[in-house]
């Protein structure tokens, strides 16, 4: 039986995999703590064989006077957590990264693909925060203190916040939709959850890129949140050459409608991690969101 600890409570990630880890009964214990303030550095972490650290800062603005405050909780706590924990005897640390540590999404029409070559590259504080809390915990990496890097790209599911619940609701409402051939890697929230399993019962260490089996398009991904919830939308290229022009200019149409994928290779596992295909997630999504 594995012991864990979830350093951040109310994370989005972490309260998930802790639904889906308490589904293996008898395999796991599964503690949380909070991590703001100081009362951490009191907690005793020397009977846990893994802390799964989500604890930080979202990429949520990029305000230059919150630059000194993402540096302190995404960098720094996750170090002295770290350490905190190889110095108590925990077997492995598993640390939430993201793929902004490789920069933004290519540009509307321009294709972004991140290989096992492409070396990280963040343009912004919020991305090389992440960047520098994987050096400094990396180098505490050895034998008896695994270090787990994952360096998820978008993430959704069950609500789940950011650009997904915005195209779900825009999906429901909208009869028209822009029809634009893009490719974007993502992962269902399910999918991390089971990936995370196996790599704590495997008891990994190093820098992993999950991600679902297909890329994803955006615009078929609208069709079938649409279709999940039986409100008909047509897509349509008419929108494209405003769009275009605009995305030199509207950053928003980057996100939704550019490139970014991991290389398919980067992502495969000795296991199977994937427990849903894409329509299945949308779906099940949908359902819960209900």
């Amino acid at each position: 039986m594995k012991k864990i600890l979830i350093a951040g409570i109310d994370s989005y990630i972490g309260v998930n995999v802790e639904k889906w880890l308490n589904n293996y009964i008898g395999k796991y214990i599964i503690d949380s703590i909070d991590m703001r303030g100081e009362e951490w550095k009191s907690k005793d972490f020397s009977s846990y064989d893994v802390i799964f650290h989500v604890a930080g800062i979202a990429h949520v603005s990029k305000d230059p006077k919150l630059k000194d405050l993402y540096y302190e909780v995404n960098r720094d706590l996750t170090i002295k957590t770290a350490q905190k924990a190889k110095n108590d005897g925990v077997n492995q640390f598993v640390f939430m990264s993201s793929i902004i540590v490789y920069g933004n999404s290519g540009v509307m029409g321009k294709e972004k693909v991140i290989t096992k070559e492409t070396k990280p590259e963040p343009v912004d504080f919020y991305g090389d925060s992440k960047l520098q809390a994987e050096k400094g915990i990396m180098k505490l990496n050895c034998d008896e203190f695994k270090v787990v890097i994952l360096r998820p790209p978008m993430i959704y599911g069950r609500s789940a916040k950011g650009n997904y619940k915005r195209l779900s609701k825009l999906a429901k409402i909208t009869p028209l939709f822009p029809d634009v051939n893009n490719k974007r890697s993502m992962l269902y929230i399910d999918n991390l959850s089971e990936f995370i399993r196996l790599l704590i019962d495997n008891e990994e260490s190093g820098v992993f890129h999950p991600q679902n089996k297909d890329y994803v398009n955006t615009s078929n991904m609208v069709k079938l949140i649409s279709e999940a919830n039986k409100s008909p939308i047509h897509l349509t290229s008419i929108f494209n050459p405003v769009l275009k022009i605009l995305s030199s200019k509207v950053n928003i149409i980057n996100k939704v409608f550019g490139n970014l994928v991991y290389e398919k290779e980067m992502s495969e596992y000795k296991e199977e991690y994937r427990v849903a295909n894409f329509k299945e997630s949308i779906f099940e999504t949908e359902r819960m969101e209900d």
